[in-house]
Protein backbone atom coordinates (compact mmCIF):
# COMPACT_ATOMS: atom_id res chain seq x y z
CA UNK A 1 0.00 0.00 0.00
CA UNK A 2 1.77 3.14 -0.94
CA UNK A 3 1.58 6.39 1.57
CA UNK A 4 -0.91 8.33 -0.11
CA UNK A 5 -3.61 5.39 0.21
CA UNK A 6 -2.54 4.53 3.79
CA UNK A 7 -3.06 8.29 5.05
CA UNK A 8 -5.93 8.42 3.49
CA UNK A 9 -7.67 5.21 4.93
CA UNK A 10 -6.32 6.59 8.27
CA UNK A 11 -8.11 9.77 7.76
CA UNK A 12 -11.28 7.86 7.66
CA UNK A 13 -10.42 6.19 10.24
CA UNK A 14 -9.92 8.67 12.11
CA UNK A 15 -13.47 10.59 11.38
CA UNK A 16 -15.39 7.50 11.98
CA UNK A 17 -16.54 8.32 15.46
CA UNK A 18 -16.73 11.65 15.42
CA UNK A 19 -20.47 12.24 15.27
CA UNK A 20 -21.24 9.88 18.05
CA UNK A 21 -23.17 11.14 20.51
CA UNK A 22 -24.80 14.22 18.50
CA UNK A 23 -28.38 13.78 16.65
CA UNK A 24 -28.78 13.32 13.36
CA UNK A 25 -31.39 15.99 12.97
CA UNK A 26 -28.68 18.72 14.59
CA UNK A 27 -26.19 17.15 12.38
CA UNK A 28 -27.52 17.49 9.77
CA UNK A 29 -28.49 20.87 10.36
CA UNK A 30 -25.36 21.84 11.31
CA UNK A 31 -24.14 20.55 7.76
CA UNK A 32 -26.61 22.46 5.94
CA UNK A 33 -25.60 25.82 7.82
CA UNK A 34 -21.96 25.13 7.22
CA UNK A 35 -23.07 24.27 3.34
CA UNK A 36 -24.63 27.76 3.31
CA UNK A 37 -21.56 29.68 4.78
CA UNK A 38 -18.96 27.84 2.73
CA UNK A 39 -20.81 28.34 -0.65
CA UNK A 40 -22.30 31.91 0.13
CA UNK A 41 -20.93 35.07 -1.39
CA UNK A 42 -21.21 37.06 1.80
CA UNK A 43 -17.34 37.38 3.70
CA UNK A 44 -17.32 36.79 7.79
CA UNK A 45 -14.87 38.60 10.46
CA UNK A 46 -15.84 35.35 12.83
CA UNK A 47 -15.46 31.89 12.99
CA UNK A 48 -17.98 29.36 11.09
CA UNK A 49 -17.00 26.86 12.99
CA UNK A 50 -19.18 27.34 16.77
CA UNK A 51 -19.19 24.51 18.89
CA UNK A 52 -18.07 20.33 18.32
CA UNK A 53 -21.49 19.85 17.07
CA UNK A 54 -20.44 22.24 14.17
CA UNK A 55 -16.88 21.04 14.12
CA UNK A 56 -17.52 17.38 13.85
CA UNK A 57 -19.80 18.05 10.99
CA UNK A 58 -17.58 19.98 9.30
CA UNK A 59 -15.17 17.39 9.75
CA UNK A 60 -17.42 14.37 8.88
CA UNK A 61 -18.74 16.67 5.97
CA UNK A 62 -15.28 18.91 4.52
CA UNK A 63 -11.93 16.68 5.55
CA UNK A 64 -12.29 14.30 2.85
CA UNK A 65 -12.96 16.51 -0.04
CA UNK A 66 -10.98 18.77 1.10
CA UNK A 67 -8.28 16.54 1.70
CA UNK A 68 -8.29 14.92 -1.80
CA UNK A 69 -8.39 18.25 -3.29
CA UNK A 70 -5.59 19.74 -1.84
CA UNK A 71 -3.70 16.66 -2.50
CA UNK A 72 -4.75 16.95 -5.92
CA UNK A 73 -2.91 20.56 -6.22
CA UNK A 74 0.01 19.09 -3.79
CA UNK A 75 0.90 16.24 -6.60
CA UNK A 76 0.63 18.62 -9.59
CA UNK A 77 3.16 21.04 -7.45
CA UNK A 78 5.35 17.81 -6.94
CA UNK A 79 5.48 16.80 -10.56
CA UNK A 80 7.03 20.43 -11.34
CA UNK A 81 9.25 20.48 -8.59
CA UNK A 82 11.25 17.12 -8.96
CA UNK A 83 12.62 15.96 -5.54
CA UNK A 84 11.68 19.15 -3.39
CA UNK A 85 10.52 18.01 -0.30
CA UNK A 86 9.27 20.84 2.07
CA UNK A 87 11.00 20.83 5.71
CA UNK A 88 8.71 22.51 7.46
CA UNK A 89 4.50 23.24 6.58
CA UNK A 90 2.12 26.03 7.77
CA UNK A 91 -1.43 25.91 7.50
CA UNK A 92 -3.47 28.80 7.47
CA UNK A 93 -7.04 28.86 8.19
CA UNK A 94 -6.28 25.22 8.36
CA UNK A 95 -9.66 23.95 10.85
CA UNK A 96 -9.19 20.44 11.86
CA UNK A 97 -6.01 19.60 9.76
CA UNK A 98 -7.18 18.58 6.57
CA UNK A 99 -4.19 20.03 3.90
CA UNK A 100 -2.32 18.72 7.04
CA UNK A 101 -2.88 15.24 5.99
CA UNK A 102 -2.68 16.07 2.58
CA UNK A 103 0.67 17.39 2.42
CA UNK A 104 1.92 13.91 4.36
CA UNK A 105 0.48 11.61 1.79
CA UNK A 106 2.47 13.52 -0.95
CA UNK A 107 5.85 13.78 0.77
CA UNK A 108 6.85 10.98 3.43
CA UNK A 109 8.22 11.67 6.74
CA UNK A 110 7.33 13.83 9.91
CA UNK A 111 8.51 17.88 9.84
CA UNK A 112 7.31 20.67 11.35
CA UNK A 113 4.12 21.61 11.01
CA UNK A 114 1.74 24.50 12.52
CA UNK A 115 -2.01 25.01 11.95
CA UNK A 116 -3.42 28.28 12.41
CA UNK A 117 -7.69 29.08 12.63
CA UNK A 118 -9.86 31.20 14.84
CA UNK A 119 -11.77 28.51 15.75
CA UNK A 120 -10.94 26.74 19.05
CA UNK A 121 -13.15 24.00 18.66
CA UNK A 122 -11.70 23.23 15.56
CA UNK A 123 -8.18 23.20 16.37
CA UNK A 124 -9.15 20.78 19.34
CA UNK A 125 -10.37 18.27 17.21
CA UNK A 126 -7.77 18.43 14.97
CA UNK A 127 -5.54 17.79 17.23
CA UNK A 128 -7.39 14.77 18.64
CA UNK A 129 -7.95 13.17 15.21
CA UNK A 130 -4.23 14.07 14.16
CA UNK A 131 -2.94 11.29 16.84
CA UNK A 132 -3.83 8.62 14.18
CA UNK A 133 -1.18 10.31 11.76
CA UNK A 134 2.37 9.62 13.01
CA UNK A 135 3.41 12.43 10.86
CA UNK A 136 1.30 15.34 12.75
CA UNK A 137 2.31 13.75 16.19
CA UNK A 138 4.30 16.97 17.01
CA UNK A 139 2.07 19.17 15.26
CA UNK A 140 1.32 22.74 16.19
CA UNK A 141 -2.27 24.22 16.61
CA UNK A 142 -2.43 27.75 17.13
CA UNK A 143 -5.80 29.81 17.52
CA UNK A 144 -4.72 33.50 15.48
CA UNK A 145 -7.57 35.92 13.45
CA UNK A 146 -6.84 34.94 9.85
CA UNK A 147 -6.59 37.96 7.90
CA UNK A 148 -4.89 41.29 7.80
CA UNK A 149 -2.27 41.21 10.90
CA UNK A 150 -1.23 37.84 10.30
CA UNK A 151 2.12 37.11 11.66
CA UNK A 152 3.57 33.76 9.97
CA UNK A 153 6.82 31.95 10.63
CA UNK A 154 8.57 31.27 7.59
CA UNK A 155 8.43 27.93 6.23
CA UNK A 156 9.35 25.94 3.10
CA UNK A 157 5.25 25.16 2.61
CA UNK A 158 2.52 27.51 3.13
CA UNK A 159 -0.99 25.74 2.35
CA UNK A 160 -4.48 28.04 2.62
CA UNK A 161 -7.46 25.88 1.62
CA UNK A 162 -11.29 27.28 1.37
CA UNK A 163 -10.15 30.08 3.37
CA UNK A 164 -10.56 33.01 0.95
CA UNK A 165 -14.34 33.03 0.54
CA UNK A 166 -14.78 33.63 4.23
CA UNK A 167 -12.48 37.00 3.73
CA UNK A 168 -13.13 40.36 2.57
CA UNK A 169 -11.04 41.59 0.02
CA UNK A 170 -8.79 43.38 2.08
CA UNK A 171 -8.06 40.59 4.43
CA UNK A 172 -7.99 38.49 1.30
CA UNK A 173 -5.31 40.69 -0.24
CA UNK A 174 -3.03 41.33 3.16
CA UNK A 175 -2.86 37.38 3.81
CA UNK A 176 -1.54 36.12 0.08
CA UNK A 177 0.59 38.91 0.88
CA UNK A 178 1.58 37.71 4.69
CA UNK A 179 1.51 33.94 3.18
CA UNK A 180 4.23 35.23 0.14
CA UNK A 181 6.60 36.93 2.43
CA UNK A 182 6.97 33.67 4.60
CA UNK A 183 6.69 30.89 2.25
CA UNK A 184 9.17 29.57 -0.28
CA UNK A 185 6.14 27.40 -1.59
CA UNK A 186 2.62 28.32 -1.32
CA UNK A 187 -0.43 26.23 -2.05
CA UNK A 188 -3.89 27.88 -2.42
CA UNK A 189 -7.33 26.44 -3.21
CA UNK A 190 -10.75 27.66 -3.34
CA UNK A 191 -13.66 25.84 -4.50
CA UNK A 192 -13.93 25.25 -8.40
CA UNK A 193 -16.88 27.97 -8.83
CA UNK A 194 -16.31 31.35 -11.23
CA UNK A 195 -16.28 33.21 -7.53
CA UNK A 196 -13.39 30.64 -6.51
CA UNK A 197 -12.10 30.90 -9.44
CA UNK A 198 -11.53 34.28 -9.59
CA UNK A 199 -10.12 34.24 -5.57
CA UNK A 200 -7.28 31.91 -7.32
CA UNK A 201 -6.35 34.36 -10.00
CA UNK A 202 -6.39 37.56 -7.57
CA UNK A 203 -3.94 35.60 -5.68
CA UNK A 204 -1.83 33.96 -8.34
CA UNK A 205 -1.18 37.53 -9.91
CA UNK A 206 -0.25 38.72 -6.24
CA UNK A 207 2.29 36.26 -5.91
CA UNK A 208 3.34 36.81 -9.19
CA UNK A 209 4.30 40.19 -8.11
CA UNK A 210 6.12 39.09 -5.53
CA UNK A 211 8.60 37.07 -7.13
CA UNK A 212 7.07 33.50 -7.41
CA UNK A 213 6.78 31.29 -10.21
CA UNK A 214 3.61 29.34 -11.38
CA UNK A 215 4.25 25.36 -10.70
CA UNK A 216 0.52 24.38 -11.52
CA UNK A 217 -2.01 23.87 -12.39
CA UNK A 218 -0.69 26.88 -15.32
CA UNK A 219 2.17 26.06 -17.79
CA UNK A 220 3.08 29.64 -17.78
CA UNK A 221 3.53 32.41 -15.05
CA UNK A 222 2.00 35.02 -17.53
CA UNK A 223 -1.99 36.00 -17.65
CA UNK A 224 -4.35 33.69 -17.59
CA UNK A 225 -5.68 33.14 -20.94
CA UNK A 226 -9.60 32.78 -20.12
CA UNK A 227 -11.41 35.24 -20.72
CA UNK A 228 -12.89 36.90 -17.52
CA UNK A 229 -16.73 36.35 -17.03
CA UNK A 230 -16.71 33.82 -20.17
CA UNK A 231 -15.45 30.74 -18.22
CA UNK A 232 -13.33 29.49 -15.47
CA UNK A 233 -10.61 27.44 -14.47
CA UNK A 234 -11.45 24.28 -12.21
CA UNK A 235 -10.82 20.55 -11.70
CA UNK A 236 -12.35 17.33 -9.89
CA UNK A 237 -11.30 15.07 -7.32
CA UNK A 238 -12.65 11.74 -6.64
CA UNK A 239 -13.89 11.54 -2.65
CA UNK A 240 -14.99 7.81 -1.39
CA UNK A 241 -18.10 8.01 0.44
CA UNK A 242 -17.67 6.74 3.61
CA UNK A 243 -21.32 5.82 5.59
CA UNK A 244 -20.68 8.61 8.37
CA UNK A 245 -20.13 10.82 4.49
CA UNK A 246 -23.11 9.47 3.65
CA UNK A 247 -24.82 10.17 6.81
CA UNK A 248 -24.41 13.39 6.92
CA UNK A 249 -24.55 14.46 3.41
CA UNK A 250 -27.18 11.72 1.97
CA UNK A 251 -26.94 10.50 -1.32
CA UNK A 252 -26.47 6.25 -1.77
CA UNK A 253 -23.11 6.91 -4.05
CA UNK A 254 -20.02 5.56 -3.09
CA UNK A 255 -18.09 8.61 -4.07
CA UNK A 256 -18.89 12.22 -5.13
CA UNK A 257 -16.46 14.40 -7.00
CA UNK A 258 -15.07 17.73 -5.54
CA UNK A 259 -14.57 20.96 -8.31
CA UNK A 260 -11.75 23.26 -6.98
CA UNK A 261 -9.51 25.72 -8.16
CA UNK A 262 -6.02 26.50 -7.00
CA UNK A 263 -2.80 28.03 -7.64
CA UNK A 264 0.76 26.37 -6.85
CA UNK A 265 3.32 28.48 -6.87
CA UNK A 266 7.26 28.21 -5.82
CA UNK A 267 10.06 30.96 -5.24
CA UNK A 268 12.73 28.57 -6.78
CA UNK A 269 12.28 27.88 -10.34
CA UNK A 270 9.88 25.42 -11.67
CA UNK A 271 9.08 22.91 -14.21
CA UNK A 272 5.74 23.03 -14.94
CA UNK A 273 3.91 21.20 -17.78
CA UNK A 274 4.14 21.75 -21.65
CA UNK A 275 0.22 22.08 -21.62
CA UNK A 276 -2.46 20.83 -18.95
CA UNK A 277 -5.69 18.87 -19.63
CA UNK A 278 -8.55 21.80 -18.84
CA UNK A 279 -11.80 19.59 -18.81
CA UNK A 280 -12.43 16.48 -18.63
CA UNK A 281 -11.64 14.26 -22.01
CA UNK A 282 -13.89 13.58 -24.45
CA UNK A 283 -13.78 9.92 -25.84
CA UNK A 284 -15.69 9.25 -28.91
CA UNK A 285 -14.80 6.30 -31.07
CA UNK A 286 -11.09 6.22 -31.94
CA UNK A 287 -10.55 9.48 -31.33
CA UNK A 288 -10.13 11.30 -27.42
CA UNK A 289 -10.55 14.84 -27.95
CA UNK A 290 -8.47 17.01 -25.17
CA UNK A 291 -9.02 20.66 -23.99
CA UNK A 292 -5.84 22.19 -23.08
CA UNK A 293 -3.89 25.46 -21.70
CA UNK A 294 -0.40 26.02 -23.23
CA UNK A 295 2.67 27.30 -22.40
CA UNK A 296 2.10 30.18 -24.69
CA UNK A 297 -0.73 31.58 -22.94
CA UNK A 298 -3.76 30.03 -25.07
CA UNK A 299 -5.99 27.80 -24.69
CA UNK A 300 -6.44 24.67 -27.39
CA UNK A 301 -8.51 21.68 -28.65
CA UNK A 302 -6.64 18.53 -29.30
CA UNK A 303 -8.19 15.69 -31.26
CA UNK A 304 -5.63 12.38 -30.49
CA UNK A 305 -6.34 9.60 -32.47
CA UNK A 306 -5.59 5.83 -32.98
CA UNK A 307 -2.80 7.33 -35.75
CA UNK A 308 -0.87 8.97 -32.94
CA UNK A 309 -0.16 5.03 -31.29
CA UNK A 310 0.80 5.55 -27.91
CA UNK A 311 -0.09 9.03 -27.42
CA UNK A 312 -3.70 7.63 -28.06
CA UNK A 313 -3.00 5.49 -25.25
CA UNK A 314 -2.12 7.51 -23.25
CA UNK A 315 -5.10 10.26 -24.42
CA UNK A 316 -7.41 7.58 -23.38
CA UNK A 317 -6.06 7.62 -19.80
CA UNK A 318 -5.53 10.98 -19.31
CA UNK A 319 -7.32 12.68 -16.99
CA UNK A 320 -8.55 16.19 -16.25
CA UNK A 321 -5.91 18.05 -14.79
CA UNK A 322 -3.33 16.27 -16.02
CA UNK A 323 0.03 17.59 -17.94
CA UNK A 324 0.11 16.83 -21.60
CA UNK A 325 1.98 15.19 -23.01
CA UNK A 326 2.86 12.61 -20.48
CA UNK A 327 6.24 12.40 -21.83
CA UNK A 328 6.84 16.11 -21.35
CA UNK A 329 6.79 14.78 -17.70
Amino acid sequence: MNVSVSVAESLRGALAGLLDGVPPRQAAGAVERLIANYRGATPTDAPILRDRADVAAYAAYRMPATFEAVRAALEAFAEAVPGWVPGSHVDVGGGTGAATWAVSAVWDGERPVTVLDWAEPALALGREIAGANPALSGARWQRARIGAGLSLDRADLVTVSYVLNELTPADRGALVDAVAAAGQAVVIVEAGTPDGYARVIEARDRLIGAGFHVAAPCPHSAACPIVPGADWCHFSARVSRSSLHRQVKGGSLAYEDEKFSYVAASRAPVLPAASRVVRRPQIRKGQVLLDLCEADERLTKATVTKRHGDLYKAARDADWGDPWPPAER
